[in-house]
């Protein structure tokens, strides 16, 4: 029987798993990404007949990103906490995983003046919706419905449970509408 040498000495001394975040930004390239994430919008239109179908369609592929994407970010980035409070948590979305994902922070966040719950995130011009042209016939469809998914699977995941939509408003405008368990929890954490 022939003995088989386990050198662990050969392996390679960090994999892609254990680089931050910050640093794969380089790895795809801009035209690489468009034509993979244009695949994904002709590979779902070919599987609805409708736009709010392929808007769902869109949006729960996004939300399978976003929980993979946050899962990542904290196996990662070992000397992360998890935020606890709402805002820091947008902030960390509006900044850090923008930055992750596009290579620069969205454009603005603010709160709903007449509703405490919703909160939106301003892109002016989403990477997604860049290289997509839009028939006449499917003029309502936003592709950045994709990013909407993966907001919503971020927020979900680190306990801030909430719907996230996107509209045609200033570009493109991110509606996160939080439960209203979320927003109680918060207050009590500022009056602690």
């Amino acid at each position: 029987m022939e003995k088989i040498n386990l050198n662990l000495s050969t392996r390679p001394k960090s994999s892609i798993l254990d680089k931050p975040l910050s640093r794969g930004k380089g790895e795809v390239s801009l035209s690489s990404y468009a034509l993979l994430f244009s695949e994904l919008v002709q590979y779902s239109q070919s599987r609805v007949s409708t736009i709010p179908d392929l808007q769902t369609k869109l949006h729960d592929m996004g939300k399978d990103v976003g929980c993979r994407i946050i899962d990542l970010y904290f196996v990662r980035e070992r000397n992360s906490k998890r935020e606890t409070k709402l805002i820091n948590m947008l902030l960390f979305i509006k900044t850090t995983l923008w930055k992750t994902l596009f290579g620069k922070e969205a454009d603005k966040l603010e709160h709903a003046t007449d509703d405490e719950c919703t909160y939106y995130i301003i892109e002016k011009e989403p990477l997604v919706n860049k290289f997509i042209s839009v028939p006449k016939d499917k003029g309502s469809l936003n592709c950045a419905v994709f990013i909407a998914g993966i907001v919503q699977a971020v927020l979900s995941n680190c306990g801030f449970t909430c719907q996230v939509s996107a509209h045609w408003h200033k570009g493109t405008t991110y509606m996160v509408k939080f439960e209203d368990h979320v927003i109680s929890r918060d207050k009590q954490l500022e009056d602690k």
